[in-house]
């Protein structure tokens, strides 16, 4: 037998129904008989929504009220009575298992799962296996309409039913209809047999994923804006109705290793996908929750592992994974088994314990714990912030993605500095002068999509890309290493920079627009140092006012932020060169590198001690032969890398609020050049993350 059902929420209809979180209104079923061809009884029921505030489509397209609503039961009885009836018209047909029918997909994946499960009550099994009678109708009859394009009313005149929509109710013309489309169906000339229902997973399966996997980019979603402390079961619950890939939830880390409010999502196939695309800004608690298309090697980079031990420790599917972070570096196996107690029991014992250690094998003091069941898990949770030792430990809920990110990404990563590195030589483009006079000659872009590159900034720009300087093209990235929305363009002339902000000023970039303002270059140094500028003017930035003014200084050279795939010590062509007292003044010229197809652009600014307000310094990078070595050393010009012993001094475990100031007064008695503060880099997350240190600094 099969249970046709209809449903409408107080929002929008049709090919947008569940997109806008509307709660649901009205539900209408009968039972079909598919054997004896026969009905029970038509029912209609409204539903009693806890906001009655209804669409104006709704209003028209329904006829319901408000008034009318507020008299009806709440969803969990009016469930009660789906079941309590079904069952009475099975009996009285002979029959007593059914399957429900629905119009497409959303009713149920869209509306009935994802409401009952923030109203915190469970929907029947039934609810779980359903068929599409679109796609059933065009396994029946191939020549119609795509499934996309299908509706009741497209399905009833392809086959010449006489139905007139006015003459019924809403919703029971829509079920009569629906029996009158199965009944053809089920005719001689056709004979159609419903076999394969549409299924919706009970429940997330975790898995690991493998790099070697094959991950069709039309199956992925990104979620932005989630709680830090969500795991991939509230994630799997926000989606729920759709089903997820096993192993499909991969929880982003920041460069530290916490989560940064995004996740990757695997669905089974594309259908999946687009349908979660549908829940853009729909809200995980009092949170909205961004979805936006994702690529197949974007969650492999986040989810995928290799390693022979994390891969042996996920073997064990379907357990639940607690994060315990802050643990002491002599804590033991035993150790952490007995702080979890035997309340907890831990899965495999010894075996369900996962250490994260450095490349050296020194412990991070964190570590994964398997669980063969919630109740253990939640038992586990309850010693959040409890004391082993001397420390009190922290405990979260993990993912397998995570499992792979921390310990294989951020930790099993080769160190940048265990040894001086081998040398390497730059290769450096034509040198060139960065723009710091008072001619208005570039143009600044500010609100860029983050996710912009230089490519876009092109593109962006369209015929003036012909009017750009070599090189010219400077993106601006934050303290963190992330995209500011800020780019700097250095045109050929104060005209073309004038002609570029006229054309392009509020022009959209994918889905943004952006400001272009036409400034100078000390302008441009200006805002680089923290200052403002729009077209009110400029404001000066906060370390050029007088009561937060550093010591006097000569202009400043870039003090480049490392890249990760290079070594620390920088080659010497990024070095300061040695310091005269007749050349203090004076700042060599920049490297940089335009365009880049491979590299980024690191701006490290503060907002009152920046690093020099110039273009930032780039390059690329080549092996050096032996031989080439010891040629290079002979023609440098440069300032050696190490000109003493103790000349290169590393902090680590600095006070996240560590200023220049309090690290002078540091070295107070020491000797140093107290006008070269380029001799301070502070590193940046990037670079920091690959260094494991919480807060550093290189002073030369």
């Amino acid at each position: 037998s099969l249970v046709v059902l209809f449903g409408a929420t107080a929002g929008a209809y049709g090919a947008k129904l569940g997109s806008d979180e509307r709660e649901l209104i009205l539900l209408v079923w009968q039972v079909v008989d598919l054997h004896s061809k026969k009905v029970g009884t038509l029912h209609k029921s409204l539903v009693k929504a806890d906001n009655l505030d209804l669409s104006d489509q709704c209003r028209e397209v329904s006829g319901l009220t408000p008034e009318g609503l507020g008299k009806a039961e709440p969803l969990d009885r009016v469930l009660q009575q789906f079941s309590q009836l079904v069952s009475s018209d099975l009996k009285v047909l002979g029959r007593s298992s059914y399957t429900l029918c629905s119009d497409g997909q959303l009713l149920i994946r869209q509306v009935l799962h994802p409401e009952t499960s923030k109203k915190n009550f469970l929907l029947s099994d039934c609810f779980y296996s359903f068929y599409d009678l679109r796609k059933e109708f065009h396994t029946c009859y191939p020549s119609s309409a795509a499934v996309k394009d299908q509706t009741i009313k497209t399905m009833a005149e392809y086959l010449g039913l006489g139905t007139d929509e006015t003459e019924e109710d809403f919703g029971v013309w829509q079920v009569k209809t629906m029996v009158a489309i199965i009944f053809s169906m089920l005719s001689e000339s056709c004979n159609h047999i419903f076999t394969e229902p549409e299924t919706v997973k009970y429940k997330y399966e975790t898995g690991p994923c493998s790099k070697s996997e094959t991950v069709d980019s039309e199956t992925v979603i990104r979620a932005r804006g989630l709680p830090w402390q969500s795991s991939d079961q509230d994630i799997a619950r926000f989606f729920k109705g759709l089903n997820i890939a096993k192993g499909g939830v991969a929880l982003c880390l920041n460069a530290q290793g916490r989560r940064n409010g995004e996740a990757l999502v695997r669905f089974v196939n594309s259908e999946q996908r687009d349908l979660a695309l549908e829940r853009h800004k729909h809200h995980m608690g009092s949170r909205y929750i961004e979805v936006y298309k994702a690529t197949g090697e974007e969650f492999l980079k986040i989810a995928g592992g290799t390693s022979n031990e994390v891969a042996q420790f996920l073997s064990k599917e379907n357990q639940v994974i607690i994060r315990m972070r802050g643990l002491p570096f002599t804590a033991t196996q035993e150790d952490v088994l007995g702080f979890l107690g035997p309340e907890c029991p831990v899965t495999g014992g010894k075996e369900g314990l996962l250490f994260v250690k450095y490349p050296d094998g020194r412990p991070t003091g964190d570590a994964f714990v398997l669980f063969s069941c919630e109740e253990y898990a939640q038992n586990a949770l309850k010693k959040h912030k409890e004391i082993l030792g001397k420390r009190y430990i922290e405990l979260f809920r993990s993912t397998a993605a995570e499992v792979q990110q921390v310990v294989l990404n951020r930790y099993m990563s080769t160190p940048l500095i265990p040894t001086l590195p081998t040398p390497i030589i730059p290769v450096i483009p034509p040198q060139y002068t960065i723009a710091t006079g008072t001619i208005r000659d570039c143009v600044r872009l500010r609100g860029l999509p983050y996710t912009a590159g230089i490519d876009d900034i092109l593109e962006f720009m369209g015929d003036a890309t012909a009017d750009i300087k070599p090189h010219g093209v400077h993106m601006v990235l934050n303290q963190q290493g992330r995209p500011s929305g800020d780019a700097f363009i250095q045109m050929k002339s104060a005209d073309k920079a004038f002609m570029v902000a006229q054309k392009c000023h509020k022009k959209m970039m994918k889905d943004r627009y952006v400001e272009v303002f036409q400034c100078s270059g000390e302008e441009m140094n200006f805002v680089l140092m923290g200052g403002t500028l729009n077209r009110s003017g400029l404001s000066p930035p906060p370390c050029k006012l007088p009561c937060l003014s550093p010591p006097a200084y000569a202009a400043f050279q870039t003090a480049a932020v490392i890249p990760a795939e290079a070594a620390l010590y920088q080659p010497q062509a990024l070095l300061p060169t040695t310091r005269t007292p007749q050349a203090s003044a004076a700042a060599p010229p920049t490297v940089t590198y335009y365009p880049a197809q491979a590299a980024q652009l690191y701006m490290n600014y503060t907002a009152y001690y920046p690093s020099p307000p110039v273009s930032p310094t780039t390059v690329g990078y080549i092996a050096a032969p032996p031989g080439a070595v010891a040629a290079a050393a002979a023609t440098a010009t440069h300032t050696p890398i190490l000109p003493q012993p103790g000349a290169l001094v590393r902090m680590q475990g600095l006070p996240y609020n560590t200023g220049m100031k309090e690290i002078l007064s540091f070295f107070q008695g020491y000797q140093y050049a107290p006008d070269d503060y380029n001799g301070l880099i502070q590193l940046s997350d990037q670079a920091r993350s690959v260094l494991q240190a919480p807060k550093e600094w290189v002073c030369l």
